[in-house]
């Protein structure tokens, strides 16, 4: 009994920072579409980081590396996948996921960072970049 509780809390406590996460997206959005930066072909990289894949997406990179991203719509990606030879040809489609309140959790000291504070870093880039 007290484990389901556990798991129930646990569901609920990832649930609200996903609702949280995903209006930080929104409003983001709103903003950048009104203002700028303008949004960029989004592209996927490969795991060994050594090519890139067309994808039919636009948005705004929310990393320097260009691992994580938001479309247009909203949505939120994290941008790689596996080397492929028909992904070079057809280019790939990534799917969304939810959106985490922190880019980069459990990663080494100094690689995370809020997401509020990625997308603010993002808006006050110049017009016409992506940050």
């Amino acid at each position: 009994m007290a484990a389901t509780e556990h798991a129930r809390a646990l569901e609920r406590a990832r649930a609200a920072e996903t609702a949280r996460a995903r209006s930080l997206l929104e409003e983001f959005v709103a903003q950048a579409e009104a203002h700028g930066p303008v949004a960029v072909p989004l592209r996927v990289r490969s795991y060994d980081g050594r090519v890139t894949y067309r994808t039919p997406l636009r948005g705004w990179y929310l990393r320097q590396n260009r691992s994580v991203a938001v479309d247009t719509s909203g949505e939120f990606y994290v941008l790689t996948a596996p080397s492929s030879l028909l992904g070079l040809l057809r280019g790939v489609t990534p799917e969304p996921s939810d959106p985490p309140l922190v880019l980069g959790k459990g990663a080494r000291d100094g690689e995370s960072i809020d997401l509020a504070d990625a997308l603010a870093l993002v808006l006050a880039s110049q017009p016409g970049t992506a940050g």
